[in-house]
């Protein structure tokens, strides 16, 4: 199994928090990007890509694929951060006996059948509810936009 030491779900996935403040807060050498589309965009995959600081990589896989390379053994000094849109991402990965002990919630960002519910978070029922279902596996969900911003539990805010 792969070491996964940051899971995030954020729409924005690699932007300037990501890169200046969330990889020096851990120790980061690998971003696994899960989103089914942009495996298909290989001009989106490039910009995420060149996006990164030296010495990051970027993988960008669709959620089977992402699967199967989480359950690969690690390779020396390997450190995974997840980066996600949707929160039913995360759920699939649990149910698929992936262990993540903690999500950090960032911006979804307002659309069609959302609604507010915290500063930068937009959800539609069915995010919500994926939330409740993460959590109910043991998964701390926290929200937190940068790490130096207070964690809120997520259970706090529904």
């Amino acid at each position: 199994m792969k070491n996964i030491v940051l899971t995030r779900i954020d729409d924005r996935l690699i932007h300037g928090q990501v890169v200046t403040a969330w990889i020096k807060q851990y120790p980061i050498n690998k971003i696994l990007i899960i989103d089914d589309e942009l495996s298909k965009n290989k001009l989106m995959e490039r910009i995420y890509k060149a996006a990164a600081p030296i010495g990051i990589e970027v993988i960008i896989k669709t959620l089977e694929d992402a699967k199967a390379f989480l359950m690969e053994a690690p390779e020396a000094g390997e450190n995974v951060m997840i980066l996600v849109k949707v929160p039913e991402i995360i759920e699939d990965l649990l149910n698929s006996d992936i262990p993540i002990d903690k999500v950090i919630l960032g911006g979804m960002g307002a659309k069609k059948g959302r609604k507010t519910f915290n500063r930068n978070i937009s959800a539609s029922d069915e995010e919500i509810e994926s939330f409740r279902r993460i959590m109910e596996k043991g998964t701390e969900m926290i929200y937190q936009l940068v790490p130096g911003d207070k964690a809120v539990n997520v259970k706090s805010l529904l």
